[in-house]
């Protein structure tokens, strides 16, 4: 829901009624992850997406409908349906979408939804999308991590699904749970689909060069909050770095203690060090390779310079254990030249990282697309 939250609130605020259709569960190569959703308006215009086009126009339908007459649906497309040639998915997988009607009347809470989510404060939502009494489907519950709001049919159910959704939100999921139809742990009969909206993971960007915005744009097209920290106050500014949520003006290795000390940082936390300078890198990466829990530290540089920068490292007490952790130099392969071209490359090492991805080319590669 995140991806169409503006839309969304703008018709819930002035009263409206929308359809919209969520990812609740994948099977195989799914294009969309579970939580992506397409939301139709009264108007007929269409925002977000479900599956990159395979199943737009069934799911259209399905949300003018259910928007009509207000009955949640869960509906299954993909290559096991009989209809799969009409809005089945070329790619071969499967996907459970909850279609249901939202207004100011069926969903309450979104707006205090929203506004710990703009806030960076954890919050999960919680929908009944499957039950035998089909008067509980579409009922939710709003978890934050001290306290709750909505009802999921019984007192029982709803302790079962506060509980393990904040277990869910903890971690940063967003996945479909099974209970027997009054929240029974080992049952069967009732789904809940756990949307989990944690704060952005965080982007730690050293050094305020040009490399350095083409990084921080990309990161926040990836959803990350960025940061730029450097020392130097003349080149750490705002306005050269305008994809940045935060600019820093601070020595590299005391702003990341800092921030070490003080949670700031956790393991979705990326590193990316781009001044390849002694004086800067060495502090910095000593402290940001000793946190054994971040995604991702990487550092540009020549082979020359990483060459040196490990030995100095080395001097400076960091272990082997440690080095390894290090990416450098940072990024894949992909012949760039230009800020913007390096900074592609960096990103699709993180996310190569993040998604245990090879970096080589598909074409060249048997087997499933999407990684676990």
């Amino acid at each position: 829901m995140r991806d169409i939250l503006d839309d969304l609130l703008a018709v819930w605020r002035a009263g409206g009624t929308v359809g919209i259709g969520t990812v609740v569960r994948t099977f195989r190569s799914a294009p969309r992850p579970a939580g992506a959703s397409m939301m139709v308006s009264s108007d007929g215009s269409v925002h977000g997406s479900v599956s990159g086009g395979c199943v737009e126009s069934a799911v259209y339908e399905a949300a003018t409908l259910v928007a009509a007459t207000g009955n949640p649906v869960l509906e299954r497309y993909g290559v096991s349906d009989d209809d799969a040639f009409a809005v089945g998915l070329t790619c071969g997988g499967i996907l459970d979408i909850f279609v249901e009607s939202v207004s100011q009347n069926t969903f309450p809470e979104l707006g205090a939804v929203a506004d710990a989510i703009a806030a960076d404060r954890p919050v999960a939502v919680a929908t009944v999308v499957r039950h035998p009494l089909v008067e509980r489907v579409g009922l939710r519950i709003v978890i934050e991590e001290t306290d709750h709001a909505g009802s999921v049919g019984s007192a029982r159910s709803d302790a079962a699904v506060v509980d393990d959704a904040r277990g869910l939100l903890a971690s940063g999921r967003t996945e479909t749970l099974t209970y027997g139809p009054d929240g029974e742990r080992l049952g069967d009969g009732m789904d809940v689909f756990v949307s989990s909206y944690a704060p952005r993971p965080r982007m730690l960007v050293f050094g305020a060069i040009d490399f350095a915005a083409a990084v921080a744009e990309q990161g926040t097209f990836l959803g990350y909050r960025v940061t730029v920290c450097d020392a130097r106050e003349v080149f750490a500014t705002q306005q050269r770095f305008p994809s940045a949520a935060d600019v820093v003006v601070d020595w590299p290795h005391r702003y990341l203690a800092g921030q070490i000390a003080a949670g700031a940082v956790d393991d979705r936390t990326v590193v990316c060090v781009l001044t390849h300078d002694p004086k800067f890198d060495v502090p910095l990466l000593g402290i940001a390779l000793r946190q054994a829990n971040f995604a991702f530290v990487g550092a540009m540089g020549s082979r020359r310079t990483h060459e040196d920068r490990l030995l100095r490292l080395r001097e400076a007490g960091s272990t082997e254990v440690e080095l390894a952790r290090l990416s450098s130099p940072i990024g894949l392969d992909l012949g760039a030249r230009t800020p913007q071209e390096t900074a592609v490359s960096i990103a699709a090492e993180i996310v190569a990282r993040r998604w245990g991805g090879t970096g080589e080319r598909l074409a060249g590669q048997r087997g499933r697309i999407h990684h676990d």
